[in-house]
């Protein structure tokens, strides 16, 4: 296993479209093991193929304290939402960068497992949150596209002025 790249914002890559996984074998796993790698190494909780610059339909998540529930999704696409929260956000691809976004609190997902098995699975409180974050890295949105013009302009400047004082340090 190895750790992946992972792209940073504004890096244009990010608003690729992901592609339809169509080939299941252990290339696929190989990759969905090292996504697994590259997230827990980021300390993030889900990561998105696109984050790491492979623009297949992949997304890999584990809300659990001990990292003991991955849960990877290939070709996920959302069947049903219920309802509305606001979480607090934040994105391995925007380090350090927190904002709160109004998600759908439940959400029934139908995908595929890495042997290419449909899977239903249904998410609800923070895990259907992460779920629809990695979906849209996959259609090429990111969180910040949820804010207010204004909001995202602060949250830009402060990724920048971050990203400043760790070139100058």
């Amino acid at each position: 296993m190895s750790v992946l790249s992972i792209l940073e914002f504004p890096d244009p890559r990010l608003r690729t479209k992901a592609e339809t996984v169509r080939t299941f074998d252990a290339e696929l796993k190989q990759f969905v093991a090292d996504m697994f790698e590259t997230m827990y190494a980021a300390n993030g909780v889900g990561l998105a193929a696109t984050q790491v610059n492979v623009h297949q339909r992949v997304l890999v998540a584990d809300m659990s304290d001990e990292r003991n529930q991955p849960l990877a999704l290939i070709n996920a696409e959302i069947l049903e939402k219920d309802g509305a929260q606001v979480y607090q956000e934040g994105c391995l691809s925007f380090p350090g960068i927190y904002a709160d976004v109004t998600r759908a609190l439940k959400v029934k997902v139908r995908a595929n497992d890495v042997d290419g098995n449909e899977i239903i699975v249904e998410a609800e409180g923070p895990l259907a949150v992460c779920i629809q974050h990695e979906m849209d890295h996959l259609a090429g949105k990111v969180f910040v596209d949820y804010l207010s013009p204004l909001k995202r302009s602060l949250l830009l400047k402060r990724l920048e002025k971050q990203r400043k004082q760790a070139a100058s340090a």
